[in-house]
């Protein structure tokens, strides 16, 4: 597919670099915020690309688009970056028509993802896609393409399980709250502790429980607060930990600290208490478990539900690349009919020309020459001559340009550049 019918840019390009290859220091190098994006496609514009996408999360940095040579994207990408030309060429890459749909498919379905199944990529994939359409910066082609891609995506998510169960500890956490406690709605949930791992188990513990059921307490209050506010939660004080700890049914410790800050010694239990240390290094001593009724989870034990999961998504790959194909091979059949409807079109109109002097002859030689008869016969096999060939250039087995090729030396026609 080495030519996609564009007046200008002939090929079809992703370039880019994602958590493969790139560390965590090295994508944030290429990370491209909302006015770098804008500023990457008016440049773009300016300099004659005609259509491309682009898009930048925590994983990737990427973009799709037409150009006469892979540089042109990749200095863009440099130019609104602080990442250099040097630093690409270790850590990026580059793909080219084929190889750069099927790139796009991958991504685009969580195929490609750090985490097996994520499916939050299309959205991005989707942003980019409507920004760089109202610039004027998406072309028939990579419009069709994008759409395949989001429909790929819906149906491996809705047809598949490759994005089911937990896939990170936050999420395995408060799964496995639900599934060991019983009367989740009654009972009082403690968060001790405010880093990413702790907000985003606040957060998901809020999506699934009773606001005024959870309490939440930091060492440093003024951020507890900021989160309560968000979410909409009880904060307490860090001195009324003690307090809290023998009320609460659940308790989620995500803290930073060096050493322990939950053990034996300020528990006063009266009741079953489960205790989920998401913090590394842990937070809670082991000597917990001395007490009755206590059960301590570590986050090594989420992780492994989390690989669990994974390795559970994993057998669903080979359907997801099923539907993948399906939809893929649809989008080929158009580019390959998109590519050679030019060429079929001229060679319509040139039979409806030799078949016009043809008639003019007859009309004149012929006496009650029966014109409309012989429009209708001759439209006729015009319309079956241009069906074979049209029929041959959809072949699979064809090669595309040649026929093209020979198809206009022979019929002596010429199409716009493909």
């Amino acid at each position: 597919m080495e030519n996609l019918n564009t007046p200008k840019f002939t090929t079809f390009y992703s370039v880019g670099l994602s958590y493969k290859k790139a560390d965590a220091e090295m994508r944030g190098k290429f990370n491209l915020d909302a006015k770098a994006k804008s500023n990457l496609l008016e440049q773009a514009k300016k300099e004659g690309i005609e259509s491309l996408i682009v898009t930048s999360t925590c994983n990737r940095t990427e973009i799709y688009g037409f150009a006469q040579h892979p540089f042109q994207l990749i200095k863009l990408l440099c130019e609104n970056s602080q990442g250099t030309v040097e630093d690409f060429q270790r850590v990026a890459f580059v793909y080219k028509n084929q190889e750069a749909i099927n790139h796009m498919f991958r991504v685009g379905t969580g195929l490609d993802s750090q985490i097996l199944g994520d499916f939050e990529i299309i959205s991005q994939i989707k942003m980019a896609f409507t920004e760089s359409k109202s610039m004027n910066l998406v072309n028939a082609f990579l419009e069709r393409l994008v759409n395949a891609v989001i429909q790929a995506s819906k149906k491996i998510k809705n047809e598949t399980e490759i994005s089911s169960g937990a896939t990170s500890v936050s999420f395995a956490s408060v799964q496995y709250i639900f599934k060991n406690v019983e009367d989740i709605a009654n009972k009082n949930i403690l968060l001790f502790g405010t880093g990413k791992i702790g907000r985003n188990t606040c957060e998901n513990l809020v999506k699934h429980t009773k606001h005024e059921q959870i309490t939440l307490i930091n060492r440093t209050k003024d951020k507890a607060e900021k989160l309560a506010k968000k979410l909409n939660v009880i904060v307490k004080d860090y001195a009324d930990l003690q307090l809290e700890l023998q009320k609460a049914d659940v308790v989620v410790v995500a803290t930073g600290a060096q050493n322990p800050t939950v053990d034996k010694a300020i528990l006063n239990l009266k009741k079953p208490l489960l205790i989920l240390d998401l913090s590394i290094p842990k937070n809670v001593h082991e000597n917990v478990k001395d007490l009755a009724g206590v059960t301590l989870v570590h986050m090594d034990h989420l992780s492994q539900m989390t690989d669990e999961t994974l390795e559970n998504r994993k057998l669903h790959i080979p359907a997801a690349e099923a539907i993948i194909e399906e939809i893929k091979e649809e989008f080929i059949a158009w580019t390959k009919q998109r590519k050679f409807a030019p060429t079929i079109n001229a060679l319509k109109e040139k039979l409806n020309s030799i078949k016009d002097g043809e008639l003019n002859f007859q009309r004149k030689k012929i006496t009650n020459f029966d014109e409309e008869q012989a429009e209708i016969i001759s439209a006729r096999i015009i319309q079956k001559i241009t069906n074979h060939f049209a029929n041959h250039l959809k072949d699979d087995n064809t090669v595309v340009d040649q026929s093209i090729e020979w198809i206009e030396k022979i019929f002596q026609i010429e199409t716009v550049a493909r």
